[in-house]
Formats: structure tokens, sequence, C-alpha cells
């Protein structure tokens, strides 16, 4: 399978670390011949051409002016045997200028990350040194890298299948240790492991309904003819996979979580005291808050932008109005609220109708979750509201009290399953969700099929889920799929 923007085994290049100032750089480069490619500016070409894979080699990238270079081929006797190399044997009238002391990382296919040659080249950090050493490269013979290529031809070579490259993608992009760990689970083929594993139940199945097809008995029903217990357990997989998108989703886009309340309930300290930074301004005067301010924030595992919002109450001030209005527009589109109410003062109209608003039966359900704050003074008014469905959590913002209790009420609320293992398996992209949910549509019609359809109807069902299901790993596999999936990749990933 090809990609019409990549071109399989051409020589590629790309810078695979951030361009800032560090104390290590490195350029990546893969391809036909790289290695060889790379000897033209290295100092010490005949230990880089003679290198065996996974071994480093030191020396200098360097440039050769005013040269005439003469090339000869020879063959190793080594555990290389038969691999012509070329190596530069004379240099007339010389003229060197050492760039930089790297250390060069030798990668021979096909055990590699891309399944080619490869190399790293790990120089001194500086932005002007690596983008030079990977400026030499692209007038030697590379071409500048395409988003995701490396990951790309990984995937071609039969280094890995989507599930990994996906979950490669999200380590990348992962914002907390629990959403780090599912995607590294993925990456060590757990995803990979049950969807095999469901495809087995299916193609037993089918292997049985061929018999039938082939040697007829006189059933009376199709139901008669095969077995169902292993489409049973194919779609009992199904469901728990596309079952778990809701809370994967979760774990790599992060949640909306609005703090919602009335002036001076504490919403600004339990902004800062969640965040452990002073963010926003506390003050004892209302209406200090004007506009929202947001930050991302570890929720227990879960990744969340938190955002601290102007107090709701009727004001005559046009600035403070206007951010009243945006907290009304952020709690309609968060994925939870944390409602403050002072337990000094209890709770208002105000309150009762915000929360009445956001919990009727007519509402649009978003979780609420009701925090007393300030309940580190015993003479507060601190009242459960008798409204079912409500959670309800006791803190202190400014003495840091309850705040772990909170956290576990934020995972609960929002349908988060418990902290994973490694092994556990749950899906990893939109994509992958719309697969099994056509695999799971197409299992399930074939065990609904009744003695009005020919076992040739459920044959094709289960043929249909095989394919949904090869589109997951990448054995059936559209080139635009393949463009979707990799184009959102880093350069030199």
């Amino acid at each position: 399978m090809t990609n019409l923007k990549y071109t399989p085994e051409e020589p590629i290049a790309a810078i695979a670390t951030a361009l800032a100032p560090g104390a290590l750089g490195i350029v990546r480069c893969s391809g036909k011949n790289c290695i060889g490619l790379l000897s033209k500016i290295f100092s010490r070409p005949k230990a880089l051409l003679e290198a065996e894979g996974n071994t480093i080699v030191y020396g200098w990238i360097q440039t050769i002016s005013n040269e005439k270079l003469e090339v000869s081929n020879y063959k190793d006797d080594g555990k290389e045997s038969g691999r012509e190399k070329s190596c530069a044997l004379h240099i007339a009238n010389p003229s060197l200028h050492k760039l930089d002391e790297v250390l060069v990382s030798v990668f021979r296919g096909p055990r590699s990350f891309t399944g080619e040659d490869m190399v790293e080249i790990s120089c001194h950090g500086g932005v002007h040194v690596v983008q030079t050493i990977f400026n030499l490269l692209l007038k030697n013979g590379f071409r500048r890298a395409e988003k995701g290529e490396f990951t790309f031809r990984a995937y071609i070579n039969g280094k890995t299948d989507l599930t990994k490259a996906e979950a490669v993608r999200e380590i990348i992009d992962s914002k907390t240790d629990e959403s780090q760990d599912r995607a590294a689970g993925r990456l060590a083929g757990n995803l990979y492991e049950t969807i095999d594993g469901v495809k087995k139940h299916i193609i037993d199945t089918l292997a049985a309904i061929e018999v039938e097809i082939e040697y007829p008995e006189d059933e009376e029903t199709i139901a008669d003819s095969f077995d169902a217990s292993e489409l049973e357990k194919a779609k009992l997989a199904l469901t728990e996979l596309r079952d778990s998108w809701k809370s994967e989703k979760i774990y790599q886009d992060g949640a909306r979580v609005v703090l919602c309340g009335r002036t001076n309930a504490g919403k600004s300290s339990l902004f800062n005291a969640l965040l452990k930074e002073d963010r926003a301004i506390v003050s004892d005067i209302e209406g200090t808050t004007r506009d929202f301010i947001e930050s991302w924030i570890d929720f227990d595992g879960i990744p969340a932008r938190l955002f601290d919002t102007a107090g709701l109450r009727e004001t005559s001030d046009v600035i403070e109005a206007v951010g009243v209005e945006r907290t009304k527009d952020l709690s309609e589109e968060a994925d939870l609220i944390l409602y403050l109410v002072d337990s000094k003062n209890g709770i208002n109209q105000e309150d009762q109708a915000f929360i009445s608003e956001h919990t009727s039966a007519a509402a649009k359900k978003i979780p609420l979750i009701l925090v007393w704050n300030k309940c580190e003074f015993s003479e507060g008014k601190f009242a459960p509201l008798n409204v079912a469905d409500i959670p309800q959590v006791k803190i202190s913002a400014k003495k840091g009290l309850g705040l772990g209790e909170l956290s576990e009420t934020v995972r609960k609320s929002l349908s988060v399953a418990e902290k994973s293992e490694r092994n556990s398996t749950g899906l990893g992209s939109e994509r992958q969700k719309i697969a099994v949910e056509k695999a799971l549509e197409s299992v399930s019609h074939a065990l609904a099929l009744t003695e009005d359809y020919a076992l040739d109807a459920v044959v094709q069902d289960l043929e249909d889920a095989l394919d949904f299901l090869g589109e997951i790993t990448g054995d059936v596999t559209p080139e635009d799929v393949l463009d979707s999936i990799f184009s959102h990749f880093c350069v030199g990933k």
C-alpha cells in the first residue's frame, strides 16, 4: 500500500527535537542508502559505513569545499556480507570545515523503527547548529520528511499497525500520567490483541457456516446450523470497546470544567487551590472577576480545562454584565459544572434558580456538583440540598480541605472509568469508534437473522464485520484514511 504524499525508500530527514536551545538536538534520517549519503559529510565515513545495526559512531559533521570525490564499491566479508557499500577513496584539494561533534546512532533494516536503514544524529542543541546540519543533509541527497512519514513507513513495512501508530500521537499529546498510560497500553498492543480476538470469533463462525453450506444437514432453522456462541462473544467484546470511547475521549481531549456561583463564593480561591498557584485575583470585593480565565489541570488523572468565571448576579456595571453572560455561555458548553456556594450564607433564590435550570428534566444534561465552600467556619449554614442526582462536596478552598474528595467526585460525575491497568483495552480515536460501531452492527444483524434468510446473508454480514475491524488495524484501509491519520503527526515522527 502506498500513499501519494510519500515516496517509500526515498532518503528523508527531519529535525526530531524541538527547535529551542537545549543540551541535545536530534536529526533523524531514513531510507535507501541514507547511511552512505550521511558518510559524505561525516568525518569517519568508513567507520560509519561498516557500523553494525544498533551501534553508535562518534565523529564530526563537516562540509567539504573544492572537492573532487572518487568512489569505489566493495563488499564486506562480515555479517553484512553481500551488501555493496560506497566509500570515499580520494579527495583532491580538500577544504574541511567541522560543524559539530556528534554521535550517530545506526539502525539497519529491517531491525529499525521504519523497517529501513536509519540514522539519528545527536548533536549539540543550539537552534542554529541543528538547522545547519539538517540543511546540509538536504543538500546531500535527502528530502525533507512529511508529517508522520517515519511512522507511515513503519506501518507499510509491517513494523506497526494503525492502532499502535495512533497511540504514538496520543502519547505525544497526553496531558496527564493516566492519559499517557492508557495510550501506552495501546502502543504495547492491547487494542490490537482485542481486535484480533474478536476477528477470531468471527472467523471461527464463518468456518462453521462454510462447512454447513458445503455439507448441508436437515436443520429447520439457521440457528440450528451453527453455534452462535462465538458471535455472542464477539458482540460483547465490541460493545465494551464501543462503550470505552466516552472515557477515552475525555482522557485524550480533556473535559471542560466550569466554576460557577454567586460573587464571593470562592471560585477564584478554588481555582488557585486546584492549580496550586496564584493565577486568579482573590478579593473580598464583589465582582472582582470580570472575565473568565482558564488553565489545564489534572483531576485525579483526568485532564481538564478549568474555567474561573465572573460571579452570577444582577449588576448595572456594563463590563461585569458581559462577564456574567460569558459565564452563562460557558456553563452551557461545559462537560461539568462546579457550582460553589458560600456555606456561611447558604443557598438563596439565585442559586436555586441556576441549579434548577441545569438539572431539570427539560435542561441539557450537564453534570453538576454542588460545592459547599468555606466549611472551615463552624457557624456556617451548610444544609445539603434535597435534589436527586446532584453530588455535594464540602471544601475549604482557603485551607485546601476536601480537594481530594472533590477530584474523585469529578471523576465519577464525568462517568469516567476507574484508573486502568496498561493491559486494559479502550479505543484511541473517533475513527476506531466508528469502525467498531459498524462491525458491531454487522455482527448484531447476523445474530438477528431468522429462518427467512439464507446462510449466505449471515456470511455477508460477518465478512463486512471483518472488513470494518481490518480498517481499525490497517489490514483494510482506504488511502484517504491514511492521509487523515498521518497528516496529524509532527514532522520527524
